[in-house]
């Protein structure tokens, strides 16, 4: 089932050559329209084509006050002066695609002539519509190709989900419980320019306010919520009262943080090990079901890695997608691999096993041993995200990684596992990651590209890093 929101295909022209002309095109664009929304993540409505700047700035005007219009799709089906769009896309607050394409995929040699070329023109009027855009330093998307191959066509989703996830991005509210890690620099960062940059607002929550919640937990709420455990996972506490006892407590965390966070419209939050309050354990089973439910999070703090992993889960559908950290590496020439985990809270949506529910102890942070899920991740090609803050600029740093699964299991360390590699090798990927500031804490994802990221960083207007 398709979003409610929908992206609007704006189409281009001129009055050179009549209305006849004009009624072809409108009709080749209605035919267009409602074959790529049958093969799109999101609804693409068409306006009336557009001819003159009054038509351009009104259309634009009303898109912008549309909160359901996600973005714009510019199409020059013929000819369209590109002075007619000044004003409307200096006025455009929405995503741009500039989608350059033609009717036909081929060239009619047998029967080409000048009435074709009057309605076929978007050979040029693409063109003319990409000189203005770029005079005007507008961070729009380029896509060039045949509107059936599906080559496209994927291009084309994978704009519509960055750009989904762009206006998003300015709803997303951040709750920090306690404060960030003592001492710890990249973590810390400018909340005000993040709000204005990228929406994100950002809220330090008193231990005490959370507490409440917590207190507010029924038993009855607890026992329903561990037999839906019990059918999603599969239990590993040996009958053990003590063991039990753990996973109910990780569940009630759940469900407090839960009730907390969406009774004040959060969407991502953080926790700290150094500053838990009354709370008996550290959150960690709680953590990774509200990851599995979609909200973003960042350890010891980092409240720009919890507003960037609900980013990303927006923009991947919450798919493959979670916080992580580079937990320790192997240096064998023949592995070369880095083993990412965190203490507690690697995301569910990275495995690839059944995850197991487990208590163990934790050596750190000072309270009862913690329920936590057990399992390995993924294989398959991913990328690491991370998103700096250097005082003057923030910048946006990836490397393409290959993720790997069935490797030997750590009994002594009972975390959720995700192993990678650098493609560009451990060596040289970890060297050049850390040249560029890259921080330990990253977004993982399976299901999102470097191209969508780099989409994403010019929407933003922030520096990008790719490594690969």
């Amino acid at each position: 089932m398709k979003s409610n929101k929908y992206f609007v295909f704006l189409i281009g022209s001129q009055l050179l050559y009549g209305k006849q002309v004009l009624n072809t095109v409108e009709y080749q664009s209605k035919e267009m329209t409602s074959y790529l929304t049958s093969k799109l993540p999101f609804c693409i409505t068409l306006t009336s084509i557009i001819t003159d700047s009054e038509t351009a700035i009104n259309t634009i005007k009303k898109i912008n006050n549309d909160d359901r219009a996600v973005g714009v799709i510019a199409w020059m089906h013929t000819f369209s002066p590109s002075k007619n769009w000044i004003r409307a896309l200096q006025l455009l607050q929405k995503p741009l695609l500039h989608f350059s394409t033609q009717y036909l995929d081929h060239i009619p040699y047998n029967s080409i002539d000048f009435n074709y070329m009057n309605i076929n023109q978007s050979a040029h009027g693409d063109k003319e519509f990409g000189f203005l855009t770029y005079r005007l330093n507008i961070k729009n998307k380029i896509i060039c190709g045949y509107w059936k191959d599906s080559q496209t066509i994927k291009a084309i989703a994978d704009w519509m989900k960055v750009a989904n996830a762009y206006n998003e991005s300015f709803n997303i509210k951040v709750a920090s419980f306690g404060s960030i890690m003592k001492r710890v620099a990249v973590t810390e960062g400018d909340k005000i320019e993040a709000q204005i940059k990228f929406g994100w607002l950002v809220d330090y929550i008193s231990l005490s306010e959370l507490e409440k919640y917590v207190d507010a937990v029924t038993e009855k709420e607890i026992f329903e919520s561990y037999s839906a455990l019990k059918q999603r996972y599969t239990l590993n506490i040996d009958n053990d009262h003590i063991k039990k006892d753990s996973v109910l407590y990780q569940l009630k965390l759940y469900l407090a943080i839960k009730s907390f966070l969406t009774k004040n419209h959060y969407s991502a939050f953080t926790t700290n090990f150094e500053d838990l309050g009354s709370l008996k354990q550290l959150p960690g089973l709680a953590v990774q079901l509200l990851e599995y439910d979609g909200f973003g999070f960042g350890a010891e703090g980092d409240w720009k890695n919890a507003a960037l992993d609900r980013l990303l889960k927006i923009l991947s559908n919450n798919q493959k997608t979670g916080f992580m950290e580079d937990y320790t590496l192997d240096y064998r020439k023949k592995s070369g691999l880095i083993l990412g985990s965190h203490m507690l809270e690697v995301d569910p949506s990275l495995s690839s096993t059944k995850p197991t529910v487990e208590v163990h102890k934790l050596s750190i942070g000072n309270r009862n041993a913690p329920a936590r899920l057990v399992f390995s991740g993924s294989k398959g090609t991913g990328i690491c995200i991370s998103l700096i803050d250097l005082g003057t600029h923030f910048k946006f740093i990836t490397y393409d990684i290959e993720c790997f699964n069935n490797l030997p299991s750590t009994p002594h360390l009972p975390i959720a596992t995700q192993y990678w590699q650098p493609k560009l090798g451990l060596i040289k990927g970890s060297q050049q990651w850390i040249e560029n500031g890259g921080s330990h804490h990253t977004i993982l994802s399976l299901s999102i590209s470097p191209e969508q990221i780099e989409t994403l960083s010019k929407l933003f207007k922030v520096n990008y890093i790719r490594i690969k």
